[in-house]
């Protein structure tokens, strides 16, 4: 019996899984509002208050940084750690992760339902697999092969420097730069980037900021959704050149991780932007701005590419890793 979550700030999914059983079956699942509890743990008791199962191991991801199975989470006042959860509820095998590396431990499972293809090539069965994960965030992650089966690990990559590939995002720098100080790939790459973006855009007066959008825009607390869909729907100049240099920041942050890990097990894209956008992904130009390296331009053309639509993959890859604790051990 398997005891898995998916912890964020706003809301927490508990699934029970039979081991015999797949990642989209559990024998329940509940949602909770997260706000509305004091710790995990209160969660976890109320969960399972309402069977009779004594799970034998547990997997949680968290969305926060994990050191040494403990993790303070963004957006929420609880400390989680693994050997409370354990003692508190007699589980004998308990194992956190940040939130990619579960979107990460779930790639194994995934099917063919559970992604977009984008580019579909040879693909190295035992090949490292990179995960890149717009979403509030820049998160990232990735996988290798340990000789029986793929292994998920975290990474930070997402606050790595920002490195220009074009004139346009050589200016894009020396706009943000003074605001941060530092500019990572996720001041320029995830949801709580792309107002800068377009406000970078606006400002440069390549593009005129239509009347109804200045009226739109003013009306929201999130302008994103305005953006990106009037993007979509091809309404605005301004927003269209938004998404398109943000969707080029992200396909030269794909390549990176590419060769960084040498994944030629695939890139997959998480977090909750990619589903969102996927007509804009599905264009030859996206792919074409990850081959952008040089002389890697005919590896990188090569690396197959999916976009994650499972929007409950971190459940499900925290069950898949809490089906291999027991399988393999904690990892």
């Amino acid at each position: 019996m398997i005891l898995a979550g998916d912890i964020g700030g706003t809301k927490t999914l508990i699934g029970l899984y039979e081991r015999t059983e797949s990642i989209k079956q559990p024998l329940r699942q509940a949602s909770y509002p997260s706000q509305r509890y004091s710790s995990l743990e209160d969660i976890i008791a109320e969960f399972l208050a309402e069977g009779d199962e004594a799970p034998h191991a547990a997997s949680f991801a968290v969305a926060g940084p994990v050191v040494r199975g403990r993790s303070e989470i963004t957006n929420l006042p609880w400390i989680i750690a693994a050997d409370t959860i354990s003692e508190t509820f007699k589980i004998p095998q308990v194992h956190l992760m940040n939130d990619v590396e579960a979107t990460a431990a779930a790639v194994p499972a995934l099917d063919e339902h559970d992604v977009a293809v984008l580019r579909e090539d040879v693909r190295d069965p035992t090949g490292a697999i990179g995960i890149i994960a717009p979403g509030t965030g820049l998160g990232e992650s990735f996988l290798t092969w340990n000789g029986t089966r793929y292994q998920a690990y975290p990474s930070e990559g997402g606050h790595a420097s920002f490195a220009p590939s074009s004139p346009i995002e050589v200016d894009m720098l020396a706009y943000l730069y003074p605001r941060y100080g530092h500019l990572s790939f996720e001041r320029v790459c995830s949801g709580s980037a792309i107002a800068g973006l377009y406000e970078f855009l606006r400002l440069r007066g390549d593009y005129e900021e239509e009347e109804w959008l200045r009226r739109e825009l003013a009306e929201v607390d999130d302008p994103n959704p305005v953006i990106v869909g009037a993007a979509l729907e091809k309404r605005s100049n301004l927003c269209v050149a938004t998404l398109d240099l943000f969707v080029r920041i992200l396909a030269g942050e794909m390549g990176n991780m590419a060769l960084k890990v040498l994944a030629t097990g695939g890139i997959y894209l998480g977090g909750g932007i990619p589903p969102r956008i996927l007509p804009r992904l599905q264009q030859p130009d996206f792919l074409a701005a990850m081959s952008q390296k040089g002389r890697f331009n005919s590896f990188l053309n090569k690396i197959p590419v999916y976009v994650i639509v499972d929007r409950e993959v971190n459940l499900h890859g925290a069950a898949y890793d809490g089906f291999m604790q027991l399988e393999y051990g904690i990892p």
